[in-house]
């Protein structure tokens, strides 16, 4: 008889499933007048009020470790505020992959900032990212690996801080998984109205395509919230080692997702480049016992 999975394990592949397809919805709203920056800033800012609400006692433990929880939900704000312009102007799946270096930046970061080991399995991953990183970037005009476009550099730029904000989460074990999804989603919400200045949409024009668009950027907003809960549920529940496993079926639901509904197709270099980052990204999460 076939092993039913777990909750947490069923809420990381929902997390997941959802993160691998809401960038189309974010792509209607670009479509309709809304750049990467306003509706990031409405759709968190769903999620941050509701979340509040629901809550609303949870803001206390941020005064445990304020300035750490400041850092961290500024580093992922910005990573998520990054990620979301970048599928807006670039490929998914390029943006997606490029995001998953965020082992290459974990392993020196973790150094860094919480004085762990750089042992041989750490120098792996970085070395198996970096040649991941290589064959997708490589263009033969220049015969270097370098971004593109500027999609490509937020992919880069999102992961970057995303691994901050992940090293830093580390840092906060005595803080409720609730409380550090709160400090997120004030993060990106935050990071977006501070991008909004260089944002190509007037206020006028992004309130006049909000009031019409509510359809999509308030159901985003709550699939975020719940998407968040999920993850963090899930990831404070099973191991780092099954987890990272079951996570990366957000590269499943994108590719797929991203096929489907806009026909988009991966060359053979994005292939094999994405497959030594997906390795990277499964070695990450194998520790020793212990």
């Amino acid at each position: 008889m076939p092993r039913i999975p777990s909750l947490p394990v069923l809420s990381l592949l929902v997390g997941a499933s959802l993160w691998g397809v809401v960038w189309y919805p974010y792509r209607q709203l670009g479509a309709a007048g809304l750049d990467g920056a306003w509706s990031s800033a409405l759709t968190y800012g769903v999620a941050l009020a509701v979340g509040s609400a629901i809550f609303p006692g949870h803001w206390r433990d941020v005064r445990r470790a304020p300035w750490a929880c400041l850092a961290m939900g500024f580093a992922i704000g910005w990573s998520n505020l990054a990620y979301v312009i970048g599928v807006l102007e670039g490929e998914v799946m390029r943006v997606l992959l490029l995001f998953y270096l965020a082992p290459l930046w974990t392993v020196p970061l973790a150094h860094v900032l919480l004085g762990e080991r750089l042992d041989l399995r750490g120098g792996m991953v970085m070395a198996i990212a970096v040649a991941g990183a290589a064959v997708m970037l490589w263009h033969p005009e220049i015969g270097v690996p370098w971004p593109g476009s500027r999609a490509e550099w937020l992919g880069v730029a999102a992961g970057f801080l995303f691994a901050l904000g992940n090293v830093l989460v580390r840092s906060l074990p005595q803080l409720r998984d609730t409380t550090k999804s709160l400090a997120i989603w004030a993060g990106v919400t935050a990071a977006s109205v501070l991008y909004l200045p260089w944002s190509p949409t007037t206020t006028q024009a992004a309130m006049d395509v909000a009031a019409v668009s509510w359809g999509i950027w308030v159901p985003v907003g709550f699939a975020l919230l719940a998407m968040s809960l999920a993850l963090q549920f899930g990831l404070s529940r099973v191991p780092a080692n099954r987890a990272i496993v079951i996570l990366l079926f957000e590269l499943v639901v994108a590719a797929i997702a991203s096929y489907w509904l806009t026909g988009e197709r991966l060359r053979m270099q994005d292939w094999i480049g994405g497959s030594l980052i997906v390795t990277a990204s499964l070695a990450s999460g194998f520790r020793k016992p212990g």
